[in-house]
């Protein structure tokens, strides 16, 4: 299957909604919202996929635990994550529940075909279930009676179940490991999983007979299908899978955005279900690290949690979209702090961005009449100012490319850092006082450092660039890339307003002692 050019699709992984979302499920979701922005603006038409993991005993067990059924205590829990998510930015183009008639569909549909191609049989099973990631183990694999995962107690299940021919795909998917060594990312989690395929794969349970939550196998309703075999076909769901429009033009997936704890269902069993589809695999899994409480990975039922909707109701969802990225690499482990997201809020926020917004508008407010000044002669510090922003636009580029968010963002702050000290070394002010014709070509510098520097800071912090944009009078719509490029951009004559301060800067104790 031939795409069609500049095209972008990518998901989110499925959330269980057997509890509420917490910040480990903002992290990963605002990092999302951040490539589709960031691929947009680069003139990409994007599809961005999220969804509800609804068919799952753990679900079945919070909804029975809180007195209702499973499909309305799902729906309750999808506006939940939902709501957190408008909260903090995050516009994703679809939004998939396992439970509903489009992906029952595209499950089915997935199943018949992996069916006829001879890879699904009916088996016995015994062994010990995991309800809280749906998974079966060994006893070799549970420690002290407990879910290697969840250290959470498992159950002994024996039942005839219909099985999915995973061993029979050992060798494709090693073959699919050294043809595409980008396939899963970053290298530790890739060898984790080579290391599991050469161990050797065996066949996996892919329907479950004791309990009715679920799609009904086809041509079995005495079964319901395996929770991941609804889950990971809502990727597909999401463009339109089997006969949709959009799904030629959108599958396979460029990237399948997960963390680190399910890499093993999306970078072993579902190429392998895809494999027996005969449908096109994902160009890469990404699986990120955890936000981390202490070095504690954030669980809601273990009580070791941030209330994400606290943090924007008391900082606004650019302060929090800006600090988890900076401070929680997309690629391994990080940990949050409050007195973390106080320093780098006041340091990159208020200090440099914010501040540098608000020293450059005013003094155009101030010498020039609130309008765009004219360049005049060149000096050798200006050259260095648009050098900086030549620079780092690759940098920028090829780390968004990479999911490295915080090397991205670390690449703008050079170029917020270099015009606050240009500046302290330009001191407008006293090109004022003197009547200095430098003075133009100084701001005007300015306006542009803020211009390339706010489009480029736009798919991460979108509310406050936003108002930038408008002060400048720029546009953030459709492909920036020339824009990014051009400098001098901006009229002289063009109006330039003065708004509020875009980041007051934060009091550590106060906020500390919860003021």
């Amino acid at each position: 299957m031939t795409r069609p050019a500049h095209t972008f699709y990518l998901t989110a992984a499925i959330d269980y909604v057997n509890g509420n979302p917490h910040l480990g499920h903002a992290y990963e979701k605002i990092g999302c919202d951040v490539l589709a922005r960031h691929r947009t603006l680069r003139g990409d038409d994007v599809r961005f996929t999220v969804g509800s993991d609804e068919h799952s005993q753990s679900v079945e067990r919070a909804a029975r635990a809180a007195g209702v059924q499973p499909a309305d205590f799902c729906t309750a829990q999808v506006k939940a994550f939902t709501t957190m998510m408008a909260a903090f930015d995050v516009k994703p183009t679809q939004f998939v529940r396992t439970s509903s008639d489009a992906n029952r569909r595209t499950a089915e549909t997935l199943w018949r075909a992996v069916a006829a191609a001879g890879h699904i049989y009916k088996d016995w099973y015994r062994a010990w279930f995991c309800p809280s990631c749906e998974q079966f183990y060994t006893e070799k694999e549970i420690v002290a009676g407990l879910c290697p995962v969840h250290q959470q107690p498992v159950e002994w299940v024996e039942e005839q179940n219909w099985f999915f021919r995973l061993s029979a795909f050992t060798e494709p998917l090693l073959e699919l490991y050294a043809r595409e060594p980008e396939f899963l990312v970053p290298e530790t989690r890739r060898n984790e999983m080579l290391n599991v395929i050469r161990g050797g794969l065996t066949d996996i349970s892919i329907s479950r007979g004791f309990s009715r939550w679920g799609i009904p196998v086809p041509g079995d309703e005495s079964q319901v299908i395996w929770v991941w075999f609804d889950a990971l076909p809502a990727y597909l769901t999401g463009v339109g899978y089997p006969d949709g429009e959009e799904f030629p033009r959108f599958w396979p997936a460029d990237v399948h955005v997960i963390g680190k704890d399910i890499t093993r269902f999306h970078a072993v069993t579902w190429p392998a279900l895809l494999m027996a589809a005969g449908l096109p695999l994902p160009r890469q899994v990404h699986a990120h690290g955890f936000v981390t409480l202490n070095g504690e990975k954030m669980s809601k039922s273990r009580g070791i949690f941030v209330e994400p909707m606290q943090l924007v109701d008391q900082f606004g969802s650019d302060a929090v979209r800006w600090v988890l990225l900076s401070e929680v690499p997309f690629d391994r482990d990080g940990d949050f702090s409050m007195s973390g997201f106080i320093d780098r809020y006041n340091a990159d926020l208020a200090n440099d961005y914010g501040n540098l917004v608000s020293r450059a508008t005013k003094m155009v407010q101030r010498y020039f009449e609130g309008r765009v000044p004219a360049h005049s002669e060149r000096d050798p510090i200006d050259d260095e100012l648009r050098g900086t922003a030549a620079r780092i636009l690759p940098v920028y580029d090829a780390a968004m490319d990479r999911l490295e968010f915080s090397e991205a963002m670390a690449a703008v702050r050079q170029l917020v850092g270099r015009a606050n000290k240009y500046i302290e070394e330009t001191a407008p002010w006293t090109l004022h006082r003197n009547g200095d014709t430098r003075l133009a070509t100084v701001c005007a510098e300015l306006l542009e450092a803020i211009r390339v520097s706010t489009m480029l800071l736009h798919p991460i912090i979108p509310q406050a660039t936003s108002r930038v944009a408008a002060e400048l009078g720029v546009s953030l719509r459709g492909d920036l890339t020339e824009e990014l490029r051009a400098w001098p951009r901006l009229a002289p004559g063009a109006m330039v307003t003065v708004g509020d301060i875009l980041f007051p800067r934060l009091d550590r104790e106060a906020v500390l002692a919860g003021g």
